[in-house]
């Protein structure tokens, strides 16, 4: 039987301060399913996809494409998730955007020539075609937010974590992002608030509230059912 591309069991995130972003969250992804995740600021959307990449203190169990994310196979757990941050210029620390992009795949073991080439790829793909040697912080900000996608793009993951993709993109970067997230064969997690994206990417939704599931179910079901967006202050 094939892994879960997911698989998150019993998820509880308490940083510091004494907050409480989730409360013994369930959830699993299949291997190619598109899961949009929403819910109102402060529900714990960014914080779950955190945990996956242990950026984040937790208790639970979880598991990337059967591996459980522990401090002794987080290397191996974080070589299958690509994610991209609500902040691009948080993931764009290199002296290029070639760099930026080539950083993922040498990691997993490319020789540097092919990682210069998944990245090339990458980059045109997202529509930055000769700004490879630009820096980071000369790229304006829908600039960066491709070149944030164009990093995990240019990797061999198994699960896409995006959070808020869109925001801040024009209209023809928006619907380049469309075009080339309808394109891929990896598992997603897409955390939003753009439900129009989710209605064109996603089969299942999963409705997060006061760090902890209100609703998962299809697409359609969820996503026309007004009273359950407005009772969590999505509509």
């Amino acid at each position: 039987m094939m892994a879960s591309a997911l698989e998150v069991r019993g998820l509880t995130v308490r940083y510091h301060d004494g907050t409480c972003a989730l409360h013994g969250v369930d959830l699993a992804v299949a291997a190619g399913q598109r899961v949009g995740l929403i819910g109102p600021n402060g529900a714990g959307k960014t914080s779950l996809l955190l945990a996956v990449m242990r950026g984040v203190p937790f208790e639970g169990t979880i598991s990337v494409d059967g591996v459980e994310v522990s401090r002794r196979q987080v290397t191996q757990a974080r070589g299958q998730v690509g994610m991209t941050f609500q902040n691009a210029d948080d993931q764009l620390f290199m002296a290029t955007l070639l760099d930026d992009v080539a950083f993922g795949p040498l990691n997993q073991g490319l020789p540097p020539d092919q990682a210069a080439e998944a990245a090339t790829t990458a980059i045109a793909a997202v529509g930055l075609r000769g700004l490879e040697n630009r820096p980071a912080h000369h790229l304006s900000g829908g600039e960066m937010r491709a070149a944030s996608l164009a990093t995990i793009l240019s990797m061999n993951v198994r699960l896409l974590l995006l959070d808020e993709p869109a925001a801040n993109l024009d209209f023809r970067s928006r619907r380049r992002l469309l075009e080339i997230l309808a394109g891929r064969g990896e598992a997603m997690l897409l955390a939003t608030h753009d439900l129009d994206l989710v209605a064109r990417l996603c089969s299942r939704v999963v409705v997060l509230h006061d760090g902890r599931i209100a609703a998962d179910g299809p697409a359609e079901a969820i996503l026309n059912d007004h009273a359950l967006l407005a009772a969590h202050g999505l509509a």
